[in-house]
């Protein structure tokens, strides 16, 4: 039989080899797997390794707007600083929103789609967004040229921008200010996708103007816009060009309300462990044949090293 100490333990591992290993996990396991395991896996899916990248859009698509603010906060704190990418969907204040910039200041990648946040805020926390490079800003209805313009007078690192809106979100109303302000505020844009933004071919030429380095443009469902092939191959030979006239999924019906809750409760023990004797709740608790469709959610946001201890609607560790 080897000598089984020649092969390295994974406990033993450093927090951030240990980080690594763990980011290429699903938010589901990092959560509630894998503090379970050991002392020193919990640490590390506690602190900062774990959480250079948080991806938490799919999930807040289906939760409720409080369970996405304190999901977000906790997710953040842990960070500690070091977050580069952050992805969520339905962020429903400003309060949540001026949360993230204070506690992001090496935030390069922001996805904030189907958020409720407004001009007002956007231009007082776009100079916490100075090292952003890519945003998604699609399909938040309460910002408009206001908002823009503050991100591109702040973000001057800015090279993608996603403002794709639902189609006729807004009837009849024109998003001509919108347009502009890109075209003057954002000169450094590779990347710009649009779709189904109200406005004319005379913004669109603006923006081409304004952004000489734009390599991909998205303009499906910008019925208004007339462009003439031969001129965009002569004057912007690099530039890709996609739509107006191509339908595809947005053109779904974006009334139907189809998305369930999903089940979270998050509970922190006194020393922000895992306490086994929760294992017998969860067993009972869940149902591989349906979702729960309540559930309470509690977390105490003073406990820094906080790890889930119960969860309605997941499978328990082995």
């Amino acid at each position: 039989m080897e000598d089984q100490s020649v092969y390295r333990r994974w406990d033993e591992l450093i927090p951030d080899a240990l980080g690594l290993i763990f980011a290429n996990l699903s938010l589901q396991e990092k959560l509630t797997v894998v503090p379970r395991v050991c002392k020193s896996w919990c640490r590390a899916v506690s602190g900062p390794y774990c959480w250079q990248e948080i991806d938490i859009d799919e999930w807040s698509k289906s939760c409720k707007p409080d369970y996405i603010d304190r999901m977000l906060r906790m997710l953040i704190m842990r960070s500690s600083g070091s977050l580069h990418k952050l992805c969520v969907s339905g962020l429903y204040s400003d309060a949540s929103f001026t949360f993230l910039a204070e506690h992001t200041g090496s935030l390069q990648t922001l996805r904030l789609t189907r958020s409720e946040i407004s001009d007002s805020i956007v231009e007082q926390i776009s100079g916490r967004l100075s090292t952003v490079t890519f945003l998604d800003l699609s399909y938040c209805g309460k910002i408009g040229a206001r908002a823009f313009e503050a991100i591109g007078k702040h973000c001057k690192l800015l090279v993608g921008l996603c403002r794709n809106m639902y189609p006729l979100m807004d009837g009849d109303k024109s998003q001509e200010d919108e347009a502009n302000a890109i075209a003057t505020t954002m000169p450094k844009l590779k990347r710009l996708e649009i779709a189904y933004l109200r406005i004319s071919t005379d913004g669109v030429l603006k923006i081409l103007s304004g952004c000489p380095e734009l390599e991909y443009l998205d303009l499906r469902g910008c019925w208004e816009v007339e462009l003439d092939i031969s001129f965009l191959m002569e004057k912007f030979p690099k530039l890709k060009t996609l739509g107006p006239l191509v339908m595809d999924f947005y053109e779904m019906d974006w009334d139907s309300d189809s998305s369930e809750y999903l089940p979270w409760e998050f509970v922190t023990g006194d020393d922000g462990e895992y306490n086994d004797d929760d294992d017998n709740s969860l067993d009972e608790l869940w149902d591989d044949e349906r979702r729960l469709e309540e559930l309470e959610l509690r977390f105490y946001e003073e406990m820094e090293d906080a790890c889930l201890n119960r969860l309605f609607g997941w499978h328990p560790s082995p």
